[in-house]
């Protein structure tokens, strides 16, 4: 056999042996152990790829089976694990050098169109793979840097043909493909200082109405390569492509070598797998995005390294920049670089035919921001004075990037003065060329235009001084050619034009000033486009420029020609608003920046655009219908005045929006303005009036105009019938016009008025040196009135006289509410005024006023919810108006609510509920932020302080509550006579069914606490509900609790607290009372409608007027009641179905309200013991116990009577912690609990017991313990604990000597219990937290029975030695839980507060060793070495340790000692570094403590502690270098930082060398606050605190800013 086995080497070279066998010989030999060929694998590898070569080279012939069968045979050695285990142990095998060009062959046949390749492409790039998979095989083509490039070049053509012809596909199905600019442009925004991403330069490509038909033999291509890993061949190629480039030792070469066969397909690639990576042909060829995104990093590093290596910035230079500004930089030899780099590279992606045509333009604009980008961080980084040359450099490289996107910049170009450089446009050229006359091109080409200026903006390439002083502003020229271009071919339905405008504005704003008007007019006034996109983007661009004008204070001159646009002539209702939202915002922002001089300047350019520009084209050139004639003439001439009128008021309204918005915005004048501004203002408010009166007049002249035109209309058909019928419609038509712009003028003058008298009082308010115009009137028009003109004033407004009857108000949203403004203004008037308030007519009036500003018939209808307001006054329209109104009623509701009618209050409570609950049954729409509803209004005044204080709507607000649920109450099924429900049916329903009178309300009253109470008693229901109302009570409810309980008078919350006390007793849902019902609609609901119940409840009882209802019932018999009825349901089954986290609620709820009532009781201290008493005996009941616990061994669900058992402890323990929490008012009160608490520890004892008893065989499958959970019962063991304790602390102040606990032995069991499970596996949280309460409680225990005292004879006892090792096991234990790898960070801060107090307790009376103990367990934990360890966990716990201890009062001798490894713990800083938050928090202790003793002390100064706070001081000083050094971990901490600084600084008054070192320290963190976060502190700090940091902000500035930072952008 051996010899048979050594012969197969024979019987490969034979030519005999049939090639079938050679094949099945060599499987054999390779998978064979027994085959004793010397060097086999290299023999195998030889003898496949010799037979491989010799049949592609015709010179053996065998089977296309064979040849199949030797490729997969060479497949399958390449892969082998045998062969790679060979390779890693050193063995030397080879493949012959002619195998790459084997593969190389082979690529290329399968790339030909219409070939049909013998061997399948997937087993090609298989055996491929596996080639490059290992240095010592992939040296075939690694040796020969072409080869490796050949390799490169096909690879990436098979990938580049897939994913074209998957695109083409998805284009063939999809008639065109929008370009997707939006991410590109919020990274832009986002990032504007860091490296830009690949997707600021994709966009989907696009496709042109005729597409390629694609080939069928591509089909078969297709599905031959889908199934192969043709991506993760590519990611292999180019890894070792770019290995192999790195090592080459000529640049020259590897330039040549990209730019000539690389550049065009790897650009195509790139492009490929960016413009599709979310597309579905990405999905269908499995390409996960993480290998997309590998593959186009590796593209990007070879396109990097190989075409701006350093080597090459010598040829750039010669080729980019002029003689004049290179001379003196060549050596004598000149370039060794390539001779023209950038016009190779251009020349290659602007050549035709390396990819399908449609993708042509896409590819190059997106290759050109891509090539800026490692131009940028290749050759745009420079020190000393290299970084100016460096800049003109990259600006030069823009500049030629930028015509090769084929703009047409009309000849202009920053000429390098060399004559072959082809970078300029033909001068005469205007328009640009053919393949931009599409939407898409533009789209591209913009989109590339915006990635480079963005580009350019963030590496800060532009310094504008030295452009005009050294390179005379060849860059501010070649922007402003740019910008003309925008302009000249503007495209303002794409977002990316508006973006380029904003880049160039933050430029420099003198590239677009000298078109400033074009700016305005194309990209703001005129701007038609209102898609959101392009309205996003155009909102951004205006706010830059309105920021850009408010940094030069130049703001005037921005809107003088802004004024000038708004005044062209144009259809003013095409254009879009003039200030939306975001604009509107950011104009006020601005103007709050401006001057007062330059505000009042803008307002007077707008009252002058409105004088000079809009008033004449207004005014009625003809005196009337006596010059009027019915001819065709005449009819044009009035056609084209009513346009000129209706395009002069439309602008009219939009001017006087704009100063409405100004006005409003700007700062008010008060006693310290100038006198100059002071008489600014008055002037500007005189003309301001004067341009009302204008409009008034024109309104009221037009009144008789169209009488009189009416008239001779009539008187018309005695000249000529003929004419009559023909010209009627066109009159009709002409006075439907008119009446618009009529309209719009009315709307103008009601805003023009409202903003004046608002202005002008304001001005008064706050300035006595402003005399107010309207006051003077008020004065003037006294001495001749017999009523008062304020007065007067009201009247007009609400009868209507202040405009013509035939203009109604109702027809126009914005009149009305503007008229209602003006109403307002007066009343507010009239009630500063208390002379006039006296009079019976003025009350009257106001009575009237607030009719008409509440105006109930408008939003009795309307109010759904769903409307949406901005919150400014020019958007009110038909659909906001509602909103509008409603707002105006809420905001002004103290200044209406006392003149309304009782009727009126009701409407508007009524509809304060039913928006409310119309939201909550509809689900609604969340708005976003800025937007106004009626629902998200309402829910603000609920929420708000003020409702409370309107007595009369919030109380009609309760009835309306109350009305609706006892309307539910109502509709609902009665399974037995409830006299409740009876009363109600009598009086029916509404507020009268509860307090319609004092002879009718109490009886009402009692008989509901007759209810409850039988209804305790007995455990039946009265009132069966509906799923559905039960939906309705749960909405009613949620109002609920946003209500006050203490606007609540006594008749209202007696009321509603009795109401919802019976829904609690006597409700259930109709589900739940079948025992043999099925499972309920809502798993749960039960549960979670009682959790509510309760919540509102406990909320009530806080009311001041709760002792009204404890006048109708006691305390103790509602206490019984709630308890007895949540048992009674639970018993009946009624939370069978409630979910473990709703049943817990349910569980805390009771608590929370038997805790706050037994509060209660004992605070009113009246009945206390025979409350406390009656409920103490029923909790402790036998009755209740007993059965309880029986019933768990009896029944068959017992699941519910542990659910009992559950309600009952939870109540126990509510009920003693309550009582223990009001230990010590006085010595009668603590006899009467601490009786109460014998008594309830008493059966918390046997309970507990029971719980923790372990089950027998026959309840093994119920576990009390485990259903309750293990965080209530050590809950329930702490409470029996500190009830026990706070008694004997009670009977020690009555020398009672007796210091035995009756639960001793359970509770050290339960001690030792805790100990072993606390930190042995995983625990939940409530388990952890319980947990330390009870050890804190148990330790306290232990010392107060005796663990610290001694005998007689001076020993200690053995209780002490106890004490010391609980306190040395709860230590331990803390530190080994706290060191869990279970434990997440959100745990970790959830367990702090717990451990903190459990730390606090042990360290406060420790002792000198214990304390010792516990520092020495920090100090391990901050090793240094446990870091190295990878002990993370360690670090963690003693950083956590130590930032809890720093909250805690310790001894004198443990403060000391924790102040000698101060300078280790501000030491171990890699440490502290990794928990920024918490860090900070135990740094800022340090600190504090710091301050406190390096204070002045006079004589003091000098003990012997001087040194070590010296030396600490300096640590600090360090540490704070260290954060500013990390800033990114603390930047947005930095302001806090501050804060907390300077509000411990102004305690203290600190030694100068302590403070020398503190100050240098926060001054680096000073460099790391923003601007934000300065006015930020200057806003938020206190008065006192706010002093000291302006005092230390001014010395930074002044000493430390100064010398690290200069403005370099406008410095040579």
């Amino acid at each position: 056999m051996a010899a048979f086995y050594s012969g197969i080497h024979l019987k490969l070279k034979s030519p005999q042996t049939p090639w079938e066998d050679k094949l099945k010989l060599a499987r054999f030999a390779w998978i064979s152990t027994q085959c004793l060929l010397p060097n086999k694998e290299q023999v195998l590898l030889d003898w496949c790829t010799h037979a491989l070569t010799g049949w592609y080279n015709q010179k053996v012939e065998f089977s296309q089976n064979v040849l199949e069968g030797l490729w997969c045979y060479l497949d399958n050695l390449l892969h082998s694990r045998k062969l790679h285990s060979l390779l890693k142990q050193g063995k030397t095998i080879s493949l012959r050098l002619n195998m790459a060009q084997l593969l190389l062959d082979r690529f290329q046949e399968s790339a030909r169109v219409g070939s049909k390749s013998p061997v399948c492409v997937s087993t090609i790039l298989s055996v491929c793979q596996g080639l490059l998979s290992s240095p010592a095989l992939s040296s075939v083509f690694t040796t020969k840097y072409e080869l490796m490039v050949n390799l490169l070049v096909k690879l990436s053509a098979l990938a580049c043909r897939e994913l074209q012809q998957s695109l083409l596909t998805e284009a063939l199905m999809a008639d065109s493909v929008t370009c997707e600019d939006e991410v590109m442009t919020e990274c832009l925004q986002t990032q504007p200082n860091s490296k830009l991403d690949d997707s600021q330069m994709e966009a989907i490509t696009e496709n042109p109405p005729d597409q390629p038909k694609l080939d069928p033999n591509k089909s078969s291509f297709k599905e031959n390569l889908r199934s192969a890993n043709l991506f993760e061949v590519l990611l292999q190629g180019l890894s070792c492509y770019l290995s192999v480039q790195r090592q080459q030792a000529n640049p020259n070469r590897v330039f040549t070598m990209v730019t000539n066969q690389l550049i065009q397909t790897l650009v195509l690639l790139r492009h490929l797998l960016t413009s599709g990576e979310f597309a579905p042909s990405h999905t269908h060829l499995r390409l996960r995005q993480q290998l997309c995104r590998d593959i186009r990093i590796k593209i990007d590093s070879i396109l990097q390294s190989a075409l701006f290596p350093s080597e090459h910035l010598t040829s750039y230079k010669e080729e980019l920049l002029p003689s004049k500004e290179d001379s003196g930089k060549r050596g004598p030899g000149g370039a060794k670089g390539p001779l023209k780099p950038v016009s190779a590279i251009l020349s290659k992606l602007s050549a035709e035919g390396y990819c399908e045509p449609p993708l042509h333009y896409s590819v190059k604009s997106n290759t050109l921001s891509l090539l800026f980008k490692f131009f940028l961080e290749s050759y745009g980084k420079g020190r000393g004075e290299s970084q100016e040359a460096r800049r003109m450099l990259c600006f030069y490289f823009l500049a030629r990037l930028v015509p090769a996107l084929d703009l047409g910049l009309n000849g202009h170009s920053p000429s390098t003065a060399k004559a072959d450089q082809p970078v300029s446009v033909p001068t005469g050229q205007k328009s640009p060329p053919a393949s931009l006359c599409t939407p898409e091109s533009w789209s591209l080409a913009l989109l590339a235009v915006e990635s480079l200026l963005s580009q350019a903006l963030s590496a800060d390439i532009y310094n504008v001084a030295a452009d005009k002083i050294r390179h005379g502003e060849v860059q501010l020229n070649f922007y402003r050619a740019l910008g003309q271009m925008l302009f000249n071919q503007a495209q303002p339905s794409i977002p990316a034009w508006y973006r380029c405008l904003k880049v160039l504005l933050n430029l420099n704003h003198l590239i677009l000033e000298p078109d400033l008007d074009q700016l305005s007019s194309s990209a703001w006034v005129n701007s038609e486009c209102m898609e959101a996109r392009v309205q996003r983007a155009r909102q951004l661009m205006v706010c830059s420029l309105l920021q850009t004008y408010t940094k030069l204070r130049q703001l005037p001159r921005l809107f003088s020609e802004l004024l000038s646009v708004i005044c062209q002539p144009a259809l003013d209702h095409l254009r879009p608003p003039l200030l939306p939202e975001g604009i509107s915002a950011s104009l006020k922002t601005c103007l709050l920046d401006t001057p007062p001089s330059q505000g009042i300047e803008i307002c007077s350019l707008v009252l002058e655009s409105i004088r000079k520009h809009i008033l004449p084209d207004l005014v009625n050139e003809e005196s009337g219908a006596e010059k009027m004639e019915i001819d065709g003439g005449e009819d044009d001439k009035w056609e084209n005045k009513a346009q000129e009128r209706e395009d002069a008021s439309l602008k009219l309204f939009s001017l006087s929006q704009l100063l409405h918005v100004v006005l409003f915005s700007l700062k008010s004048l008060d006693s310290t303005s100038p006198l100059p501004i002071v008489r600014q203002s008055q002037g500007l408010m005189e003309e301001m009036q004067q341009v009302v009166k204008e409009l008034l007049h024109l309104l009221s002249s037009e009144k008789k105009s169209v009488k009189t035109n009416t008239s001779s209309i009539q008187k018309t058909p005695r000249k000529g019938k003929k004419n009559l019928d023909h010209k009627e419609p066109e009159k009709v038509s002409e006075s439907n016009t008119g009446a618009l712009w009529e309209q719009k003028i009315q709307e103008a003058a009601l805003l023009l008025t409202y903003t004046w008298v608002e202005v002008d009082t304001l001005f008064y308010i706050h300035c006595s040196k402003y005399t107010p115009l309207d006051s003077a009137q008020t004065a003037a028009a006294s001495k001749t009135a017999d009523r008062v003109p304020v007065l007067t004033r009201i009247e007009s407004l609400l009868s209507g006289e202040i405009f013509p009857a035939r203009l109604q108000p109702s027809c126009s949203p914005m009149s009305c509410f503007l008229l209602k403004l003006l109403t307002l203004q007066q009343t507010k008037k009239v009630l500063l005024d208390a002379t006039l308030l006296c009079e019976p007519s003025t009350v009257a009036l106001l009575n009237r006023a607030a009719q008409f500003i509440l105006a109930k018939s408008d939003y009795e209808v309307s109010l759904d919810g769903e409307q949406v307001w901005d919150g400014q006054i020019g958007s009110v329209t038909t659909g906001s108006y509602p909103v509008a109104h409603w707002y105006l009623i809420t905001s002004n509701l103290p200044l209406i609510a006392p003149y309304l009618s009782g009727e009126d209050v009701d409407c508007v409570a009524d509809a304060l509920v039913s928006s409310l609950l119309s939201r909550q049954a509809g689900g609604g729409k969340d708005q976003p932020p800025g937007r106004l509803t009626v629902y998200l209004i309402s829910s603000q005044l609920l929420q708000s302080p003020v409702f409370a204080e309107l007595p009369s709507l919030f109380s009609a607000t309760v009835c309306s509550l109350t009305q609706r649920i006892i309307g539910v109450f109502k509709a609902a099924h009665v399974p037995k006579i409830c006299p409740t429900l009876l009363k109600f049916q009598e009086k029916g329903t509404g507020v009268n069914s509860l307090e319609s009178d004092a002879s009718h309300a109490l009886p009402t009253k009692e008989t509901i606490v007759e209810d409850i109470l039988a209804s305790s008693k007995t455990g039946e229901v009265s009132v069966l509900l509906t799923d559905t109302q039960s939906k309705e009570l749960v909405d009613l409810l949620q109002i609920l609790t946003h209500l006050n309980p203490d606007g609540m008078n006594s008749e209202d919350l007696s009321s509603v607290f009795l109401l919802l006390f019976f829904m609690l007793t006597s409700t259930s849902t109709s589900s739940q009372s079948d025992q043999v019902a099925a499972d309920p609609p809502e798993s749960g609901g039960d549960a979670v409608f009682l959790v509510k119940l309760l919540r509102i409840l406990t909320c009530l009882l806080e009311g001041r007027n709760f002792p009204s209802v404890l006048k109708l019932i006691h305390g103790g018999a509602l206490l019984q009641a709630a308890v007895s009825s949540l048992l009674c349901h639970s018993n009946n089954g009624r939370f069978r179905d409630a979910c473990h986290s709703d049943w817990l609620d349910l569980i805390k709820a009771v608590q929370g309200f038997i805790r706050c009532l037994v509060q209660l009781i004992i605070i009113r201290n009246s009945s206390v013991r025979l409350n406390l008493d009656q409920f103490t005996s029923y909790l402790t009941s036998t009755d209740i116990v007993a059965p309880g616990s029986a019933a768990v061994l009896g029944k068959p669900d017992p699941g519910l009577s542990i659910m009992s058992v559950h309600v009952l402890l939870a109540s126990l323990t509510s009920f003693s912690q309550a009582m223990t929490s009001n230990l010590g008012r006085s010595k009668p009160m603590d006899q009467t609990l601490t009786q109460m608490l014998t008594r309830t520890t008493a059966s918390l004892g046997p309970a507990v017991e029971y719980v923790l008893k372990p089950p027998t065989v026959s309840q093994s499958s119920i576990q009390p313990a485990r259903i309750l959970g293990q965080a209530f019962v050590v809950e329930v063991v702490t409470v029996m604990l500190q009830c026990e304790l706070s008694s004997l602390s009670v009977e020690e102040k009555n020398k009672q000597t007796d210091t035995k606990l009756s639960h001793m032995n359970l509770y050290q069991n339960f001690c030792q219990q805790i100990l072993k499970e606390i930190s042995s596996a995983h625990r939940p949280m409530d388990f952890l937290v319980s947990s330390f309460h009870f050890l804190s409680a148990f330790h306290k225990a232990m010392k107060k029975t005796g663990g610290d005292k001694k005998d007689e004879q001076g020993e200690e006892r053995t209780g002490g030695k106890e004490l010391d090792e609980l306190h040395v096991q709860i230590l331990q234990n803390v530190h080994r839980l706290l060191t869990a790898s279970w434990l997440s960070s959100n745990d970790l801060c959830e367990l702090e507060p717990a451990v903190q107090e459990l730390l606090r307790h042990l360290v406060e009376e420790s002792s000198t060793g214990q304390f010792n103990l516990l520092l020495m367990m920090i100090r391990e934990g901050l090793d240094i070495g446990q870091l190295r360890a990878g002990n993370y966990r360690e670090v963690l716990s003693a950083v956590i340790i130590i930032k809890l201890l720093s909250c805690c009062q310790l001894p004198e001798p443990c403060s000391k000692a924790l102040w000698l490894l101060a300078p280790q713990i501000i030491s171990a800083m890699v440490v502290m570094l990794n928990a920024a938050p918490s860090f900070l928090n135990v740094f800022h202790r340090l600190v504090a403590s710091i301050m406190q003793e390096g204070r002045q002390r006079g004589d003091g100064d000098t003990g012997p502690d001087r040194d070590v706070y010296l030396q600490c001081s300096r640590l600090i000083e360090r540490m704070y270098s260290h954060i500013a050094a990390t800033a990114e971990s603390f930047t947005t901490l930095s302001a806090f930082m501050v804060a907390q600084y300077v509000t411990e600084l102004q305690k203290v008054t600190l030694r100068p060398d302590i403070k020398l070192h503190l100050t240098e320290g926060i001054y680096r963190i000073l460099d790391l606050c923003m601007e934000q976060d300065i006015k930020f502190l200057t806003a938020g700090l206190q008065m006192g605190v706010r002093e000291v940091f302006n005092e230390l902000y001014g010395s930074y500035t002044h000493y430390h800013k100064a010398q690290r930072q200069g403005e370099d952008k406008y410095t040579v």
